[in-house]
C-alpha cells in the first residue's frame, strides 16, 4: 500500500528523524522520584528496559508556578498544598545534570520541562538536545521566547487550551527549526472518550508540523494506539515504579510491566497501516469505543478540561498589596497558575506593559491582574 504523505512527516532531536513509522515514546518521570537520585535512576533504568526513547523530567520551583497563597489542589493522589509540595521537589542543577547524565548512559534521549525564566536557564546550561513546553505553560510567553532563543528543538504539549492559543504559542516560537505539537487532555484522569484525536489531524493541517499525544488515560493502550490511526509520531505517557510510589501523577501512570506492554504495541502499530490499525482496536474494544475516542477533526476543549481553562494555564498575579497611585515596580507582578482560590488575571502578553502603569485602586497580594486595575498602561 502507497504510504500516505503525512506518514512521512518527522520530528527531528540530534540527526534522529522521529514519525508515524519510527515513533517517539516518552516516559513522563516527572518528579516521581521525589527528588531521590536513586530512585531517579531505577525510574531511568525502567523506562530503558520498556523500550522508551526518552525519559522526561520537570525542573520545579515553587515560585515559578504558583502563588504561595494558591491554596490546595485536587490530584489523583488526593488534596494537597500543591505549594509546599512544588517547594519541597525543587532540585539544585547537579541534581538533573546527574539526570541527563543517567539517561544518555542508557540510550535514552534526555527531557525536561522548565516552568519559568530560572528553571529555563538551568535547563540551557546542562545543553539538551530537545525542550518541552508543558501544557499549562504554553501561554507564557516570556518562558516560550526564552526558550525559543535558544534554538533547541521544543516539544509543545497543547492540554486546557483552544487552537487560537496554540496559534499564538506557535508564532512566540516560529524562529524554533524543529518543532512537535502534542495533543492533550488537562485531566487527571482523563477520560478516553475526551481526547477526540482526530484533532492530530486537525493540528498537523493547521500547523504543518509533526503531531503527537500526550495521554493521561488509565488505560495502557487504547488512547496512544488509536493516537496512531492519527497520524501520532510521538506518545507520552507517565511511567511508575509502582502506583503506590506517593508521586504526584503516579496514580495514573504506567507500572514499567504496563509501558513495555505500550511499547510493544505502538511499534507494532508503525509497521501497519492506519485502517489495520483502526480494525484491531475495534475487535478489542468495540466500534463504538473507538469512534468516540477518534471523534471529530477539530481542536476544543475536553469536556473534563473545561474547568481548568484559565486557571490551569497561566495569568498575571500580583505579588505583593499595592495602593491606588502606586507605580507598578518589577517584581510586583508575575506569570503563575491561577488553580483552585485565587481570582484569574489577564493574560502573559500584558506583562511588558504593565511595568511603570499607574494603579486606579487597592489590590491584595494574590489576586488576579485585571487591566481595570490601572489608571493607563504602556503601549507596546
Amino acid at each position: 500500500m502507497k504510504k500516505k504523505q503525512e506518514d512521512l512527516i518527522s520530528f527531528e532531536i540530534g540527526g534522529t528523524a522521529f514519525s508515524r513509522k519510527k515513533m517517539l515514546v516518552i516516559a513522563e518521570i516527572g518528579t516521581a522520584h521525589g527528588g531521590n537520585p536513586e530512585k531517579a535512576e531505577e525510574l531511568i533504568a525502567a523506562a530503558a528496559e520498556s523500550g522508551a526513547d526518552c525519559a522526561k523530567f520537570q525542573m520545579v520551583f515553587a515560585d515559578e508556578i504558583l502563588h504561595p497563597l494558591s491554596g490546595p489542589v485536587e490530584l489523583p493522589g488526593g488534596r494537597i498544598p500543591l505549594y509546599e509540595r512544588f517547594k519541597a521537589l525543587e532540585k539544585e542543577e547537579g541534581f538533573f545534570a546527574g539526570l541527563k547524565e543517567a539517561c544518555e548512559r542508557r540510550g535514552l534521549i534526555f527531557l525536561c520541562s522548565p516552568f519559568g525564566l530560572k528553571s529555563a536557564r538551568i535547563l540551557k546550561n546542562l545543553a539538551p538536545s530537545v525542550i518541552k513546553i508543558a501544557s499549562p505553560e504554553l501561554n507564557h510567553f516570556p518562558l516560550l521566547k526564552e526558550c525559543a532563543g535558544y534554538n533547541i528543538p521544543m516539544i509543545l504539549s497543547t492540554g486546557v487550551s483552544e487552537f487560537r492559543d496554540i496559534k499564538l504559542a506557535l508564532e512566540t516560537v516560529k524562529n524554533v527549526r524543529h518543532k512537535l505539537v502534542l495533543h492533550c487532555v488537562t485531566s487527571y484522569p482523563a477520560p478516553p472518550e475526551d481526547y477526540n484525536l482526530r484533532t492530530l489531524e486537525f493540528l498537523q493541517e493547521k500547523t504543518r508540523l509533526p503531531c503527537g499525544v500526550s495521554d493521561h488515560s488509565l488505560d495502557p493502550v487504547l488512547v496512544p494506539a488509536a493516537a496512531c490511526v492519527c497520524g501520532a509520531c510521538a506518545v507520552e505517557k507517565h511511567i511508575c515504579l509502582s502506583k503506590q510510589d506517593g508521586g504526584l501523577d503516579d496514580p495514573v501512570a504506567l507500572t514499567p510491566e504496563q509501558f513495555s506492554g505500550m511499547v510493544k504495541i505502538l511499534r507494532r502499530c508503525e509497521k501497519e497501516d492506519r485502517e489495520e490499525i483502526r480494525a484491531d482496536l475495534e475487535r478489542e474494544y468495540g466500534k463504538d469505543v473507538i469512534r468516540k475516542v477518534l471523534g471529530k477533526k477539530r481542536k476544543a476543549l475536553a469536556d473534563s478540561e473545561k474547568m481548568n481553562y484559565g486557571r490551569t494555564n497561566r495569568s498575571l498575579h500580583y505579588m505583593r498589596d499595592l495602593r491606588k497611585g502606586a507605580l507598578v515596580q518589577p517584581g510586583d507582578i508575575a506569570v503563575l497558575r491561577t488553580e483552585k482560590v485565587l481570582s484569574p488575571g489577564i493574560s502573559p502578553m500584558f506583562l511588558p506593559r504593565l511595568e511603570g502603569a499607574v494603579m486606579a485602586k487597592d489590590v491584595r497580594n494574590g489576586d488576579g491582574v485585571r487591566i481595570k486595575d490601572f489608571k493607563r498602561i504602556l503601549k507596546k
